[in-house]
């Protein structure tokens, strides 16, 4: 699977619009655009989702969350391993919508490593940026909480998130590439991001909700 930056990392939450047959479509744009273009587009769909959509597209799909368990008595929990045999690739980890404490984050991650996965560490500022990125994350996603599904992108209202962050991350691992998220959803927002020195976009409902997904998708690449 490629994760190479530039990256759109689109998560599907638990919108309608990215809900079962809407999640497989959706998914299929996303596949299409990134043929069209040659832009990486990762899709996180619904754990329930997971499976179907793996099985149906060639680019990269991951998991929105992974509960920090080992198999056996966890009723309701998501377990690395089947989230691997749907088909993830990865899996965002305590997104802003799914906090975790600093031990579970640390656990997941190194499950996520030892089964040859990719992680994509969400945080809320520059000190839980620098926080993650000593745990050797693939990804530390930046999203001030405040802004996502603002519609206001982060590397306009709080650029120096942006790059304080990609700074601080790159003096502790610079094996951790920095993506940024939070209200971002025009080809003027990505190209802003990736100018303060982030390798991509994590983003949700500024395409998922767009009138026309698939223009919305290649209106954010087209600058790249």
């Amino acid at each position: 699977m490629r994760y190479d930056t530039p990256i759109v990392i689109l998560n599907f939450k638990t919108y309608i619009e990215a809900t079962g047959e809407n999640a497989l479509d959706l998914a299929r744009v996303c596949e299409q655009v990134s043929d069209e273009t040659g832009v990486n587009i990762v899709v996180a769909p619904q754990h329930m989702d997971l499976f179907r959509v793996a099985q149906n597209v060639k680019i990269p799909v991951v998991a929105q969350h992974i509960d920090p368990i080992d198999a056996g008595g966890h009723t309701g929990s998501i377990l690395l391993e089947c989230a691997k045999e749907a088909g993830a690739s990865g899996t965002l980890v305590n997104h802003s919508e799914k906090r975790m404490k600093l031990a579970d984050i640390q656990k997941v991650i190194g499950r996520v490593k030892e089964t040859g996965l990719i992680s994509i560490v969400c945080t809320n500022n520059v000190e839980t940026s620098a926080a993650a990125a000593a745990m050797n994350p693939d990804f530390v996603a930046v999203e001030p909480p405040e802004l996502i599904g603002s519609g206001i992108p982060v590397s306009k209202a709080e650029p120096e998130v942006v790059t304080e962050t990609v700074d601080t991350v790159r003096s502790i691992n610079p094996n951790v590439k920095v993506l940024c998220g939070a209200g971002i959803s025009t080809g003027e927002d990505f190209k802003a991001a990736l100018e303060l020195g982030s390798e991509g976009v994590l983003l949700a409902s500024g395409i998922i909700l767009a009138d026309n997904p698939r223009e919305a998708l290649l209106d954010l690449v087209s600058d790249i």
